[in-house]
């Protein structure tokens, strides 16, 4: 899975936020092993490195403890095929973990990196623990946020009562559903007016949580929304067919952080997962599918924590 760079002059510029405030933040371009162009990012900050395998067609402005440049952590990162600057591949099946994780691979190669700690967040669990299981010595630790190892789509819904039979096939359906009148939507959801209001509003309806860290809630939000519906709901519909890993193959130092009211990923499905992975902690926060956004330096004390017992 050989992979080779390709850097614009122009993606190498600081990431500056709409407020004006400089992001740690810089994007580059990486070609991916089936040739497709992958827009890969970093905060160029000081301190051990860690891949981050980010939630389906997100964006880094969903991190921002990780975006200071006194943060202790050196980033690499991508956006999703098709996604936020990434080409889609010239073959649409060519979508789905084992895809992203030949973008992983790539983004450690361009970057020189043998291997790190690898973190994910909601569907970037998945990716971060397949490539654990199937690359063991390109992985040192796993940070696992919001998020379970494989059957994600059989995990939806907890709070809501859903019950477990039928957490997969509401998802699935619901989301077949978006897929198809995607193209009807995207006009409307690109065009929202996102601002600060637009942000606190999500902050207090109960998918996502109360935060103070709205102008990141507000950038994130803004470029999640330039994705075309379809699309995204084809990535989601090929990430649901990833299987439950093999949670005896893991071996490394692994964390996990869990959010008391996600609705996306159920924190009793990741409390079992940790139980099963010897040495592993796992940390309820009171938060939703976005504690990240929401407890930005309690989940980053985590990390902190993680990379101090890899160390």
């Amino acid at each position: 899975m050989a992979a080779t760079a390709e850097r614009s002059p122009e993606s190498e510029e600081a990431e500056r936020a709409p407020s004006g405030e400089h992001l740690a933040l810089r994007f580059y371009d990486v070609t991916s092993a089936d040739g497709t162009r992958i827009k890969a990012w970093t905060n160029d900050a000081e301190g051990p490195t860690l891949l981050l395998c980010n939630g389906l067609g997100t964006n880094p402005n969903a991190w921002p403890a990780l975006l200071r440049k006194d943060c202790g952590v050196r980033v690499v990162s991508w956006n999703h095929r098709g996604v936020g600057g990434s080409d889609r591949p010239a073959d649409r099946s060519r979508v789905g973990i084992d895809a992203f994780i030949e973008d992983a691979l790539a983004v450690l190669d361009d970057a020189g990196i043998e291997s790190c700690a690898v973190a994910g967040w909601s569907i970037g669990v998945n990716t971060a623990f397949e490539l654990a299981v199937l690359y063991p010595h390109r992985v040192t630790g796993l940070f696992a946020v919001a998020g379970v190892p494989g059957g994600t789509f059989a995990s939806m819904g907890a709070p809501l009562m859903i019950p477990r039979i039928a957490r997969r096939p509401v998802s699935v359906g619901v989301t077949r559903l978006m897929r198809r009148v995607g193209c009807a939507l995207t006009p409307f959801t690109s065009r929202l007016p996102v601002g600060d209001a637009f942000a606190r509003l999500l902050s207090h309806s109960g998918f996502m949580l109360p935060t103070d860290e709205i102008p990141a809630v507000r950038r994130a939000v803004k470029e999640f929304l330039t994705t075309p519906v379809d699309w995204y709901m084809h990535l989601a519909l090929a990430a649901a067919e990833h299987p439950r890993v093999s949670l005896r193959r893991i071996t490394v130092p692994t964390a996990f952080v869990a959010g008391r009211w996600d609705l996306l990923a159920s924190s009793e499905d990741m409390l079992t997962a940790s139980a099963r992975i010897t040495g592993s902690t796992y940390v309820e926060l009171n938060g939703s599918h976005f504690v990240q956004l929401e407890h930005p330096e309690a989940v980053h004390a985590e990390l902190q924590g993680l990379l101090a017992r890899i160390a």
